[in-house]
């Protein structure tokens, strides 16, 4: 087996991350220590969890067990919409610490916009007092807006790390990602292959796929690796989780990413729900 390694991006504030991670949503948390161990002799080193995933204390014993330093993982947790607010925020991080056993997380990051309930300033201000503690590596967003992300660097001069967002080629975030990067934010995609089989399925990715010797799933993979996106596919497939890391080996060309761009459905792409309008606790 071929050993790849992910690159490197770099975030705004000097800071690196692992470009091709590997995601826990909706992991229980008794397989999770299992399935990321699995991740990381597969050569992932970046892994994203949540205090709502519930799996937290799963991500952080695999992290124990691994046997690799600590300095060599990136690991992301998120402060769930429950726990919005300045105060509010800080006790749930010292929360998620405590169930992952760990005094420093790599990257923090608000889960949900929750426009109406109105406490995302307050609650990156937490997020930056965390930063300048040492306790956080790096800080940053979910499932915001273009107006949320400059709301947040107006109140506080502080710019998100990155923003992690639904995107995969049906919904690709393109104006989004156009602001994203005029503001040095990296863009993170959540639900990186859509719902499955509907994307993978698509007969531009299974021709793309022929071509190249690969799956339709490595092909996604690595159309969000080619533009530069951080992406974290979830499988708790052992073969799957392997096949994931090696779309790492998949190079496609101009033309390849052209016929993938083109598949971008607009709104109607979308799966999950819109930041913009969905507040839920």
């Amino acid at each position: 087996m071929t050993t790849y390694e992910s690159p490197q991006l770099t975030f705004n504030d000097g800071r690196t991350i692992p470009q091709l991670g590997y995601g826990v949503w909706k992991v229980k948390d008794d397989v999770a220590e299992k399935v990321v161990s699995l991740a990381f002799d597969a050569g992932y080193r970046h892994v994203d969890t949540a205090r709502i995933y519930g799996n937290e204390a799963g991500v952080g014993r695999a992290v124990a067990a691994s046997g690799l330093e600590r300095s060599d993982l990136f690991v992301t947790t998120k402060v769930w919409n429950a726990d919005q607010g300045y105060q509010q925020t800080l006790d749930a991080f010292d929360a998620s610490m405590e169930r992952m056993g760990m005094e420093f997380i790599d990257l923090f990051l608000i889960h949900w916009l929750q426009p109406k309930q109105g406490k995302h300033v307050e609650t990156w201000k937490a997020l930056i007092e965390l930063q300048k503690s040492g306790r956080v590596g790096s800080i940053g967003v979910c499932n915001f807006t273009a107006e949320a992300l400059a709301e947040l660097e107006e109140a506080t001069g502080i710019v998100p790390a990155i923003h992690q967002v639904e995107t995969h080629p049906f919904f690709p975030q393109t104006a989004l990602r156009e602001y994203e990067a005029s503001r040095g934010i990296l863009h993170q995609s959540w639900s990186p292959l859509g719902q499955g089989s509907e994307l993978l399925g698509n007969q531009v990715l299974t021709d793309i796929a022929a071509k190249h010797g690969a799956t339709p799933a490595q092909v996604v993979i690595a159309w969000h690796l080619a533009l530069g996106l951080v992406v974290i596919p979830k499988s708790e497939t052992p073969a799957r989780i392997v096949e994931n890391w090696e779309s790492l080996g998949v190079t496609l060309d101009d033309e390849d990413i052209a016929a993938i761009n083109g598949l971008d459905r607009g709104e109607e792409g979308r799966i999950g729900p819109d930041p913009a309008v969905s507040d839920f606790e």
